[in-house]
């Protein structure tokens, strides 16, 4: 078998698995987040303030899957550059929107079961709606020029334009890419562990969790542990892949098809987390799960079907 026809075989397959994941994300992405918003919005007579950061981030993840249409028509038709650039800007925002949302959910949920007699906790859970600003606000005019700016970078020396397929130009930049992975993941990430490390602690010096037994507190354990895996697979191999392709532009001046084909794979799996935030919804809120058909959700996430034995318990946490 030649070099090309290898090549050429293992282009389609990529393209396969990129066409079919964006398109499962999409499909259950938007059916799950825009059912979301119907729930929050309309079903939820008293709006608590995990319920205003997971709208915003229900609608930054809804945001995010309509742009995913554009990426799967660009793998069979080509698409202008400037149509590629406002997709990829979206789809940056609002994951770095889903990033910081994800985050205050966690912080907003530890901060109400560690500290609920504190008057200045409460005071500050009321600023919900401005944190919410400030970070659409914040992740809009970060991405903005960080990612217009590489414009030029995003065409090769033939003329070509990469549009999706080329790796993101401020990946080879120092700041950029410094305050992407240090305040963009790492600081998330830090605040969600010590968060989740809070709420454990917590659950297992509470003597009201210790006279329900022992069903409540796994179950607080699974949700911390299943928004840390969420958290976790869908943006750790994106940042990883960031770093990688600064190193490789750094030491080499070249990049492989390898790595770029590798960050395009982590890309992907970012995109994920628009359809697994449901799962985070399911598991804090209680409105959520009174309005939302079980069944259903399972149906949408196989994954999970081993854990609904017909008997489900009272949950802990009503946020």
């Amino acid at each position: 078998m030649s070099y090309s026809r290898s090549h050429n075989q293992t282009q389609g397959h990529e393209r396969f698995i990129f066409v079919v994941v964006y398109a499962l994300v999409f499909v259950s992405g938007l059916i799950l987040n825009f059912m979301a918003l119907i729930v929050f919005f309309f079903q939820t007579k008293s709006r608590s303030h995990t319920i205003i950061y997971m709208t915003n981030l229900a609608l930054a993840d809804l945001l995010l899957v309509c742009t995913l249409p554009l990426r799967i028509y660009h793998y069979f038709h080509k698409l202008p550059q400037k149509t590629c650039e406002i997709a990829g800007l979206i789809l940056l925002v609002n994951m770095y929107g889903s990033i910081f949302l994800l985050t205050c959910v966690s912080l907003d949920r530890c901060l109400a079961v560690c500290f609920p007699m504190s008057s200045r906790v409460r005071e500050g859970r009321k600023k919900a709606p401005l944190v919410c600003v400030g970070i659409w606000m914040l992740t809009i005019g970060a991405s903005l020029p960080m990612y217009l700016a590489g414009g030029k970078n995003k065409i090769n020396k033939t003329g070509q334009e990469h549009c999706f397929r080329s790796f993101p130009y401020y990946a080879i930049q120092t700041p950029a890419m410094t305050s992407s992975i240090v305040i963009g993941f790492g600081i998330p990430l830090v605040i969600m562990v010590l968060c989740s490390w809070g709420l454990v602690q917590a659950i297992r010096k509470s003597a009201a969790a210790q006279t329900d037994g022992l069903v409540n507190s796994r179950k607080i354990q699974k949700m911390i542990s299943t928004n840390l895996a969420i958290f976790l697979l869908c943006f750790l191999p994106y940042h990883l892949m960031l770093a990688v392709l600064y190193s490789y532009n750094k030491h080499t001046k070249s990049m492989p098809c390898a790595v770029i084909s590798a960050y395009q794979y982590s890309l992907m799996t970012a995109c994920l987390n628009a359809a697994l935030d449901p799962l985070a919804y399911y598991f804090t809120t209680e409105t959520f799960r009174k309005n939302v058909d079980i069944d259903f959700v399972w149906r949408m996430w196989p994954m999970n079907s081993h854990s609904s034995d017909g008997t489900r318990s009272r949950a802990p946490l009503n946020t």
